[in-house]
């Protein structure tokens, strides 16, 4: 097995193309539904198994992202999906969804699931679950630094981005976009919500004026790669199913590049400066490498913004003069940055106003000022003509074979070819003597050798035949041919015997109730909702929490994204992350673990939960359907909460990126549209919460078999018993 994976984002055959081309060991791809990029082009049915045998073809795997939450009427057709997977050769399918992750595994025994890091591997808690549970590989949360992945000592093969675009809240977590448009980052729907402006407030008071407050940089290792070739991660992963063929192409030889010199032969300023050109929001080696938040964020800007190759020295109606600080060619795109002007340069001249190609760094150039620029503006270079060139020229990929040939008179000639796995064997004519022409080693050598467009090269060859022997050329170029055509076939196979078994659910035995519960931040909160009489207050204070504990209806509110949590929570806890539970008693589940089907919540409760919390994303109808089908199917009713009334989390973000006080509730962001989001930093996350209170579920239609919930953070007592009146 290698010691390292170079893992590749193709969002269409175009990109797969690039990949394969560049050197990947492995490509990860969509089909047309359950893909958390739902708006890249994927891959229809028919283009996946052929991206498959091409792949195979070249000894590159495939793995499928199937990795959104999956509602209960997707089920069958989710299961479909990963079953015609499984039947053409996939290598892995990449997964989210808790339930769907655990019902695969048994149905599919013999099929390799990646967890995906949309579940939040952020924890050595929930990497021990899902090794245990079976899984193959888990993508670790992008906010994990490389000493706490060293950590994990679970045998369990380590997949981490190393390269691309970063999500500012911890992945799984984000459900901005879901509560203010309606498109779930959890569904492949995300509407880019962190890459807005915002105002922070504190109170009346604005701290912070319409800056990209949560677009963060793009995450580039490259100048920190020989660390990550030390260490225990086995998959370096690249974001971009979204990005162009061109940047998959160029991306893929850069890392390649550096995992085969082993990080010590690569001029990586050349290289990040020709990167900037395809895509460039600024670079940071992010979390992996403890970022500050100055080194992580990007507030001036969230898109590309290119190479700074010039200032503007120069400018009136007809010409643009620039002083270059880096080559420009005719052709490229350039844009200017402050006023964000920009252009593609189809007219380049020289200091003498004569019309060339090129002109060079240390030099005076003209463009023609067709945009109306009246300033003199920083210039970047946004594309580059002669790169994208460069790149639309895919290099030959080849296998290496070795040919092994038996030439002796009286005998078949028999010639065998072998990758290292498949070894093929053709027999041909019996060997003659020789009368006038004989056949000589090396022109075996030389016919069997001529594997033209075929995707092999031959490397090595064991040839043991006699002296004066006669073998026609044709012969031996039909059985070159027919070797070639079968070693390729082998390769495209199905490389396992599928095996699906039905999946016999346990009988569960569990109590429900339809008492209210409430969370709470402040005493004033927990006196209130204890006057009350709620039946569960989730307490987020500990100190709070354990002053209170001896009164049966106080729970703990566990903080979420803990590296290391189980072994401190108390039984009578409000649980926001996956790990093994049957340790502790009266354990609750949040709605952070995205409970969006019956199968999820069985599993949950298999592993000890007494109460689940459903996904805040379902809508009433699916909230009904999801207790009746659990009856149907596990024969009682599923012991579950919703929350009625509070502003949900839609964003835990890892630091302190707005520079908040800590444990101060008063601060808010506005949008665009002027809704304020809540924001405080606990001290060691921060936490964003939606701008509205109010759930969208329709309660007087929702079954009766199950609780309520009232999030509060600022009400007062007063509020609180308004509130709840009025709910």
């Amino acid at each position: 097995m290698k010691k390292h994976e170079l893992l590749v984002p193709v969002g269409n055959m175009d990109c797969l193309y690039q990949a394969i081309a560049n050197g990947a060991d492995a490509v990860y791809g969509a089909c047309q539904c359950f893909g958390a990029r739902k708006f890249a082009k994927n891959f229809t049915n028919e283009e996946i198994v052929e991206a498959i045998r091409l792949c195979h073809l070249y000894g590159v795997k495939f793995y499928v992202t199937m990795n959104t939450l999956v509602k209960d009427s997707e089920v069958t057709s989710f299961l479909e999906q990963v079953e015609f997977l499984y039947k053409n050769g996939v290598d892995a399918i990449i997964m989210q969804d808790f339930g769907m992750i655990c019902y695969v595994l048994d149905r599919y025994p013999n099929l390799e699931v990646h967890a995906s890091t949309q579940l939040n591997n952020s924890s050595y808690d929930i990497v021990k679950l899902l090794y245990e549970k079976g899984v193959k590989r888990v993508v670790l949360s992008r906010e994990m630094s490389l000493e706490e992945i060293e950590k994990i000592d679970v045998p369990i093969e380590k997949e981490v981005f190393v390269h691309g675009a970063l999500c500012i809240s911890y992945s799984g977590c984000c459900l901005m976009s879901s509560m203010i448009g309606g498109r779930s980052g959890n569904r492949g729907e995300c509407a880019g919500s962190c890459r807005l402006p915002y105002q922070l407030y504190e109170g009346d008071t604005m701290l912070s004026d319409s800056k990209y407050l949560l677009s963060t940089k793009e995450l580039n290792t490259s100048y920190r790669f020989r660390e990550l070739l030390d260490s225990s991660i086995y998959s370096f992963k690249i974001e971009g199913r979204m990005k162009s063929p061109e940047y998959v192409g160029f991306i893929t030889r850069m890392y390649r590049h550096l995992i085969d010199s082993n990080a010590s032969d690569c001029d990586l300023d050349l290289e990040n400066d020709r990167l900037k050109t395809i895509f460039n929001r600024e670079f940071t080696s992010g979390h992996l490498f403890q970022s500050s938040v100055c080194e992580l964020m990007n507030t001036s800007s969230p898109n590309h913004i290119g190479l700074t190759i010039g200032k503007v020295i120069s400018c009136d109606n007809k010409k643009i003069g620039i002083h270059l600080k880096k080559n420009l060619h005719q052709g490229d795109g350039i844009r200017f940055l402050e006023s964000g002007k920009g252009l593609i340069v189809n007219y380049l001249y020289d200091a003498k106003g004569l019309l060339v190609s090129e002109v060079c760094k240390g030099n005076v150039c003209y463009i023609d000022n067709k945009i109306g620029l009246t300033d003199f503006e920083t210039v970047s270079k946004t594309s580059d003509s002669l790169l994208m060139q460069e790149l639309r020229r895919l290099p030959d990929r080849k296998v290496p074979v070795t040919y092994s040939v038996s030439a002796h008179v009286g005998e078949s000639f028999i010639v065998s070819i072998s990758d290292g796995v498949h070894r093929i064997v053709e027999k041909g004519s019996v060997v003659e003597k020789s009368i006038t022409s004989p056949v000589s080693e090396e022109k075996i050598r030389t016919q069997l050798g001529k594997l033209g467009k075929s995707p092999f090269v031959s490397q090595t060859f064991d040839i043991d035949m006699d002296d004066d022997i006669f073998i026609s050329l044709r012969e031996i170029n039909e059985i070159r041919r027919t070797l070639v055509d079968k070693l390729s076939f082998a390769r495209m196979e199905v490389g396992y015997a599928p095996v699906i078994r039905e999946v016999e659910f346990n009988c569960l035995k569990l109590s429900f109730d339809t008492e209210k519960g409430c969370s709470v931040f402040t005493e004033e909160q927990l006196l209130a909702c204890l006057k009350l009489e709620f039946k569960r207050i989730y307490v987020n204070n500990y100190s709070l929490f354990l002053k209170y504990q001896s009164n049966s209806s106080i729970y703990y509110s566990m903080p979420r994204c803990l590296f290391c949590g189980q072994d401190m929570i108390p039984s009578r806890t409000l649980v926001k992350d996956l790990f093994s539970f049957s340790s502790k008693e009266f354990l609750i589940g949040d709605y952070t673990l995205n409970v969006c089907n019956i199968y999820t919540a069985y599993y949950l409760y298999q592993l000890g939960l007494s109460k689940i919390t459903l996904s805040v994303e379902l809508s009433s109808f699916e909230v009904n359907n999801f207790i009746d089908l659990f009856y149907q199917t596990f024969g009682c009713f599923p012991n579950v909460e919703v929350v009625q009334y509070g502003a949900v989390e839609v964003m835990v973000i890892k630091d302190n990126i707005l520079d908040l006080k800590e444990n101060v509730f008063s601060y808010y962001l506005k949008d665009l549209h002027q809704r304020l989001f809540p924001v405080y930093f606990n001290g060691v996350q921060t936490i964003v919460l939606n701008y509205n209170t109010q759930s969208k579920l329709d309660f007087n239609s929702l079954h009766k078999e199950l609780s309520v919930r009232y999030q509060f953070y600022q009400e007062s007592g007063k509020e609180i018993f308004e509130i709840v009146k009025n709910n």
